[in-house]
C-alpha cells in the first residue's frame, strides 16, 4: 500500500522487525493510514489461525503415523523371528493369578483313629473295665423290647464261669477275665458272658476252638429263676477285638428251647448284638479321647 503522492516509497509492516515507516522523498512526515493498518493486521491474524489449525492436523496425522510405524516396526520384529505379525503369547506364557498370590504347602488331614485298634490289645485298651461299664443301668431296651437286668459276675478264673468244651478253649488261650450278666423278659432269660484276652489273635483262636458244647454257665438270682439246668438251651459264640462273647438263652419255667421259639431266639440275638455294641463303644470312646489329646 502506498502513502502520499510521488517519490520513492518503502512499505512499513508494524508486525515485521526492522521494518521502517514509509517517508516521502522530501523527508517530510506523513500520518499513517490507521484503518488500512488494522485491516492488514486482521488479515494476518486470520492467516495465523489457519496455520495453527493446519499445524494441529498435521501434528495429529504425524502422531498417528508414528504409532502406525511403531506397530509396523513391532510386527516387523515378530516377522523377523519367524512368527506371524499378529501372533500373541499362549496362555501358558501369560502370568496366572497364582503367580502373584501367596502359595501354601499342600496339607492332608491325618487319618481318623480306628476304634478297633484300641480294643485289639491290652496295651492300648486301658479304659476301666467292669460289669458296670459293660452292662450299665437296671434294664436294657432293644427296639421295642425291654429286658430287666438281673445278677452280674466278674470271674478272674475264666474256667469257673464256663462249662463243656468252652473251659478248654478259654484256658488254652489265656483268658484273663469272664464277665457275666443275666437279662430276662416274659419268661425268657439270657446270660451274657464276655471273655477278655490280651490280644485279638487269642480271642479269635479261642472262638475257633469252640463247638456246640462250648457254653457259659447260666447266672440266676436277683429275681431271675434258675434256667438251663437240664433243659435244652440256645447258645451263641462270637468275638470282636480282644474279646469273645457268648450267650445262653432258656426258659425260666424249665422247658427246652426249640426252633419254633422265636421269642427265645430274638432275645439271644438282642443280647449278642448288645454285647458287640458295648465292646465297640469301648473302642470308639478311647479313640475319641486319644484324638482330642
Amino acid at each position: 500500500m502506498s502513502y502520499g503522492q510521488g517519490g520513492s516509497q518503502s512499505q512499513w509492516d508494524p508486525w515485521k522487525p526492522n521494518s521502517e515507516q514509509s517517508r516521502n522523498s522530501g523527508g517530510s512526515g506523513q500520518t499513517p493510514d490507521w484503518a488500512a493498518l488494522a485491516e492488514a493486521s486482521e488479515a494476518r491474524n486470520r492467516r495465523r489461525r489457519l496455520l495453527f489449525v493446519g499445524g494441529g492436523l498435521l501434528a495429529t496425522v504425524g502422531i498417528g503415523a508414528a504409532v502406525a510405524m511403531a506397530v509396523v516396526s513391532a510386527n516387523g520384529d515378530n516377522n523377523a523371528s519367524g512368527g506371524p505379525a499378529t501372533q500373541l503369547p499362549g496362555t501358558s506364557a501369560l502370568p496366572s493369578e497364582s503367580a502373584t498370590g501367596p502359595s501354601f504347602a499342600p496339607t492332608t488331614a491325618p487319618p481318623p483313629l480306628d476304634p478297633k485298634d484300641f480294643i485289639s490289645s491290652a496295651k492300648k485298651d486301658t479304659a476301666p473295665l467292669s460289669t458296670d461299664t459293660l452292662f450299665p443301668g437296671t434294664q436294657l431296651t432293644m427296639g421295642k423290647t425291654v429286658y430287666k437286668k438281673g445278677p452280674t459276675d466278674d470271674a478272674k478264673n475264666c474256667a469257673t464261669a464256663a462249662q463243656g468244651t468252652l473251659v478248654k478253649a478259654l484256658t488254652d488261650n489265656d483268658c484273663t477275665r469272664l464277665l457275666r450278666v443275666t437279662y430276662s423278659q416274659g419268661g425268657v432269660a439270657v446270660t451274657v458272658g464276655i471273655a477278655v484276652f490280651d490280644t485279638e489273635a487269642q480271642a479269635l483262636k479261642a472262638k475257633s476252638e469252640t463247638d456246640k458244647k462250648s457254653i457259659i454257665k447260666p447266672l440266676s438270682g436277683s429275681g431271675v429263676k434258675a434256667f438251663c439246668t437240664g433243659a435244652v438251651c440256645r447258645s451263641t459264640t462270637n468275638s470282636y477285638g480282644r474279646y469273645a462273647y457268648f450267650t445262653l438263652t432258656g426258659f425260666t419255667n424249665g422247658t427246652s428251647v426249640t426252633n419254633k421259639d422265636t421269642a427265645a431266639f430274638r432275645a439271644g440275638d438282642d443280647l449278642a448284638e448288645f454285647s458287640f455294641q458295648q465292646i465297640r463303644r469301648r473302642g470308639e470312646t478311647q479313640a475319641s479321647a486319644a484324638a482330642n489329646q
